[in-house]
């Protein structure tokens, strides 16, 4: 046991001398090594076997530190500079390593997993489930997968604005958000930290037009008849009241794939809230600025068309979880027409956009070959 001993003390000595050389060589920071050499001399007291057992995790951090400083030390490439004094200089250059990237396959959203996608159109639309209807007259322009029943993410947020307006809650009343307002369910940021505190107003418009998750919920969850699941009950009879059947909402933001509508449905609820003359303004905002204690916040629209001069938008909302896939929905003036435009389950971020886009130029085409009738 002596020579065991004897062996551990020289050890520690050799690891000491070890760490200042490499803190000397690459100013690294060594605080774990540190810290396991007092561990080693608190031991040393204590149990021989369990010291022997320290120093070769040491040993291998050692190992491993001087390994990728190795390594660092090959991707550089020193060069010879002459200069025309006749000065002669090194420089080292550090080489870029070639990275592999592994790109991560998206989850299929419902649409896929059922196959819509298949289903072809006149317009080639990358969105599976498309609806577009004559607002005044009713007549259906296009319609595609119109009454499958999907996900519809953010778009809930219409129906959360619609019920925050139409109970006239006070828009001036000040709301805090909590870590009850914190998504857990798929992660997502948001730039209102837990303290931040906004009046209901704003909040409902970041909602509508930046479609901020914990400004909706914060929302729902201070409804004064019954706070969240008063609120989501009140959401759920406001749409059997205007007829959507094919509806079910579940919570106010539309993190939830279980928020779930038609493209019909949807079409309804649009042209419902158009009638809301704040619904238009804070959906259609290009952006907003809110006062956060001593800083101001500028927020941006999530939607580009609503910046677009070759389009009248009257009412919008943007949607997106992998489920759903991208959604859409507006009412817009094109040709001379009220319109209300659904795009659901789109394949790709712009997909939607193109979608839109190609619709408003087939109305317009259309619109080219009507007579007038004198």
């Amino acid at each position: 046991m002596g020579c065991v001993s004897t062996f551990c003390t020289e050890s520690v000595q050799k690891l000491q001398a070890l760490t200042q050389d490499l803190r000397v060589q690459f100013t690294s920071d060594l605080s774990i090594i540190e810290r396991c050499l007092a561990e080693l001399a608190d031991l040393s007291r204590r149990n021989v076997l369990i010291k022997l057992i320290w120093i070769s995790c040491v040993l291998c951090l050692l190992g491993g530190l001087a390994q990728a400083k190795v390594s660092s030390a090959n991707d550089q490439k020193v060069t010879v500079v002459k200069y025309k004094d006749g000065t002669v200089r090194h420089r080292s250059i550090k080489m870029k390593r070639a990275v592999k990237r592994v790109s991560i396959p998206s989850k299929p959203s419902f649409g896929q997993l059922a196959g819509l996608h298949q289903l072809s159109d006149d317009l080639s639309l990358k969105s599976s489930v498309a609806y577009v209807i004559d607002q005044e007259t009713h007549e259906v322009l296009l319609s595609k997968n119109d009454q499958v029943v999907l996900p519809i993410a953010s778009i809930t947020k219409l129906m959360t604005g619609l019920i925050v307006s139409e109970n006239k809650l006070d828009l001036s009343q000040p709301i805090t958000i909590t870590d009850e307002d914190v998504d857990t369910e798929k992660g997502s940021s948001s730039r209102l930290r837990v303290g931040t505190t906004l009046t209901r107003g704003e909040m409902l418009h970041l909602a509508l037009m930046a479609s901020e998750n914990r400004a909706a919920h914060a929302l729902g969850r201070t409804y004064p008849e019954g706070g969240l699941g008063g609120f989501v009950q009140k959401m759920n009879e406001k749409a059997l009241q205007l007829g959507m059947k094919d509806t079910s909402y579940y919570e106010p933001t539309g993190l939830s794939s279980k928020n779930q509508s038609s493209a019909k449905d949807l079409a309804t609820l649009v042209g419902h809230a158009y009638q809301d003359a704040l619904l238009r303004e804070y959906s259609t905002s290009a952006s907003h600025s809110v006062e956060v204690g001593t800083r101001v916040m500028n927020f941006h629209t999530t939607n580009r068309l609503v910046k677009n001069p070759n389009w009248e938008i009257g009412l919008q909302k943007t949607g997106y979880i992998s489920e759903a896939g991208q959604c859409l929905v507006m009412q817009v003036k094109i040709a001379g027409r009220q319109l209300i435009m659904v795009f659901l389950d789109s394949a790709g971020k712009l997909s939607r956009i193109a979608d839109a886009e190609r619709v408003r130029h087939w109305v317009e085409a259309q619109q080219k070959f009507i007579v007038p009738q004198s």
